[in-house]
């Protein structure tokens, strides 16, 4: 690898309305930011891709204005895969070292893991987060780390995320085609935690709700662990396709609409304000006309009682909706919209509040948004990631030279 390249993070978030290419530096254990670049995504369709060459030529614009920006060439890039595909699921099993007590190893824990993960799984299907949840020792729960303590039965409660393999496929090809090399792949709404959750938030239980164009990612924390992952098939487009067929107007004039006078709450809008709609007649739009705000408001709030009553049920059946003593964090684009936290706070009965990601060192401020919450979640979690595995490498060639220092 190149000198100048090793010490550097690329990600990739390709979404249904953009795709984002962002780039650190790892200097003296901090990320740097180093550059971005942004392009309207292409060849996508409700989260997923749907005809790869335009998709890769997109990624291949935001990553060469990326390579620009950040003054050195990018080769390999971490990947977010989101969507209706990304399924949850929780798991437990364990393994028994006999009848004598004996000292918890890396393997054994590896191997405890594996056995909790040999479930049957459909042929489509791949894992792409093995979570821990807690390790059981000789039925002694609520452990983190079980390595080093002593027992003879070791068992762990695991959540798996999975994905579609052909989906995950198709954004890796996709990143291929515009000359990265994939090295990982990270659900999208793990990673979005990553930028926007406290440890408090973690350990207390919390809801983290992405709502992007297509879908909205969720993932649920309890006592520190992932307890729940699961994707809505409703984001911001689906409000601004209602305001375009509500109001007679184009998506792109419903868009700037929904940002500009949008709000999902009725009567948080005066009833004599009015807004000006239309007016563009070289593109075959209507002429100018006055609507009353309230009825955009009118168009939005069942949408947006929709969404947060599936959320709400997704989190009943899956056990989880007692368990968000912080309560619930809303982020990416779609949590911009006026009044969605009073109806958060009114179906799920908890606080709510919008989610902005932690900015990296020297990043432009047009970037601490909850669009790219994702996208610097991503940065933060493979950071991580390799902290950990030289942590364990590390560790594991100071016992390979204590054991060889002892034969001598």
């Amino acid at each position: 690898m190149n000198p100048k390249t090793e010490n550097l993070i690329t990600v990739v978030d390709a979404g249904s309305h953009k795709s984002v290419v962002l780039v650190a530096e790892l200097n003296d254990g901090v990320l740097r930011y180093r550059g971005h670049g942004i392009e309207p995504s292409r060849g996508m369709r409700r989260g997923v891709i749907s005809d790869l060459g335009p998709a890769a030529a997109a990624i291949n614009e935001a990553a060469l204005t990326a390579e620009r920006a950040s003054k050195a060439p990018i080769e390999t890039a971490v990947v977010g895969v989101g969507g209706p595909h990304v399924r949850g699921m929780n798991s437990q099993g364990g393994i028994s070292m006999g009848s004598r007590m004996k000292e918890i190893t890396r393997e054994d824990v590896r191997s405890a893991i594996d056995r909790a993960r040999s479930i049957g799984l459909a042929p489509d299907r791949e894992v792409l987060h093995l979570l821990p949840q807690q390790f059981i020792l000789d039925d002694q729960g609520g452990i983190h780390d079980p390595v080093g303590m002593v027992g003879n039965r070791l068992e762990v409660a695991l959540h798996l995320s999975t994905c579609s393999g052909s989906a995950a496929q198709s954004i890796v090809t996709c990143a291929n085609k515009a000359g990265l090399e994939v090295t990982d792949t990270v659900y999208e709404g793990i990673a979005s935690a990553e930028a926007v959750l406290s440890a408090d938030e973690r350990e207390l239980g919390v809801c983290l709700a992405d709502i992007g164009a297509s879908s909205t990612e969720m993932v649920v924390f309890f006592e520190g662990s992932v307890a729940h992952t699961a994707v809505l098939p409703i984001g911001g487009d689906h409000f601004t396709n209602d305001l375009a067929v509500g109001l007679h107007v184009s998506v792109e004039e419903a868009e700037r609409l929904k940002q500009t006078y949008g709000n999902c709450v009725v009567t948080a809008v005066p009833q004599l304000n009015e807004i000006e709609i239309g007016g563009d007649l070289s593109t075959g739009g209507h002429a100018s006309r006055l609507v009353r705000q309230r009825f955009l408001a009118e168009i939005l709030e069942p949408r947006a009682r929709e969404m947060l009553t599936m959320l709400r049920d997704n989190l009943r059946s899956g056990g989880v909706l007692e368990a968000l003593g912080a309560g619930c964090v809303f982020t990416g684009g779609g949590a911009l919209l006026a009044g969605l936290l009073d109806h958060a706070e009114s179906l799920l009965r908890v606080p709510a509040r919008v989610g902005y990601p932690v900015p990296l060192s020297r990043m432009p401020p047009e970037l601490a948004r909850p669009e790219f919450s994702a996208a610097i979640g991503m940065l933060l979690y493979t950071h991580r990631t390799q902290v950990r595995k030289a942590s364990e490498e590390q560790g594991l060639k100071q016992k390979l030279k204590a054991i060889f220092a002892g034969t001598l």
